[in-house]
């Protein structure tokens, strides 16, 4: 099946657009159960009423696992404040409220939070036995909360239409602390702009009324689990000095 060239790419997978569909073609390394993993938490996203598009089928394309699902069309908001860097506290504003519109939904229908946190935690190579057992320790210190969280919340992730925002990819998803959710944002925000990852934090803490030093506790343990990612963008050293930085042993 030839689906032409890709209109985007990311590290695990190639988006290509076909008979008005997107058709998300997974690379070969990652696991058979990838494609299904990801649509079924989308689906749920979906399920719950959200702005998500809509899965029509987990397939084979060209002997790689896919994913097809409805075309929205639009620019995201990423796209469109890197045009319009002026109105960043704008676009950031809509985002906080999508945001928080996820965050309303309460729920068990897809992977806990703290299962999927302490398989990082202890999957990093990079920390020490002793700073693994702090963080999971501290990890248990939190009350377990079932608020949907996506896992993966940016700019580059909304994508803006005629009628509403969609919220796409779905694979890091999980039910949790939304203050874990809020911080890892805020964590990917400030690898590229400390001052963008500021104003966002701070607009998400004024509509909710969330304490930013709620948000900074989970700091430690988010940024060890974003070490489990191994991200050629990421700078694992940054990450380090944030999980030391927050650790008292």
């Amino acid at each position: 099946m030839n689906l032409g060239n890709p209109i985007a790419e990311g590290n695990t997978a190639k988006i290509f657009l076909s008979n008005n569909k997107i058709v998300k073609v997974f690379n070969d390394f990652l696991p058979e159960t990838e494609a299904l993993y990801e649509a079924e938490k989308q689906k749920y996203a979906y399920s719950c009423g959200l702005p998500v598009p809509k899965i029509h089928e987990v397939t084979k394309i060209n002997d790689k696992q896919a994913i097809v699902m409805e075309y929205v069309k639009g620019e995201t908001l990423g796209e469109l404040f890197l045009h319009n860097q002026e109105r960043a506290e704008h676009y950031l504003n809509l985002s906080v409220d999508v945001q928080m519109e996820i965050h309303d939904v309460i729920g068990d229908g897809i992977e806990p939070m703290v299962d999927k946190l302490y398989r990082q935690i202890n999957g990093v190579e990079e920390l020490s036995t002793k700073q693994k057992c702090y963080l999971v320790k501290k990890l248990d210190s939190f009350t377990n909360e079932n608020r949907l969280c996506h896992g993966d919340f940016h700019l580059f992730n909304l994508l803006k239409t005629d009628r509403h925002i969609a919220i796409i990819d779905w694979v890091d998803s999980s039910m949790g602390d939304i203050r874990a959710d809020i911080y890892r944002t805020y964590l990917l925000y400030s690898q590229f702009s400390s001052d963008l990852a500021d104003l966002y934090l701070e607009l998400y803490c004024k509509k909710s009324g969330l304490l930013k030093s709620e948000v900074f506790q989970w700091a430690p343990i988010i940024a060890a689990a974003r070490l489990s990612e191994n991200v050629s963008s990421e700078n694992s050293e940054r990450l380090m000095e944030i999980v030391n930085k927050y650790c008292s042993y």
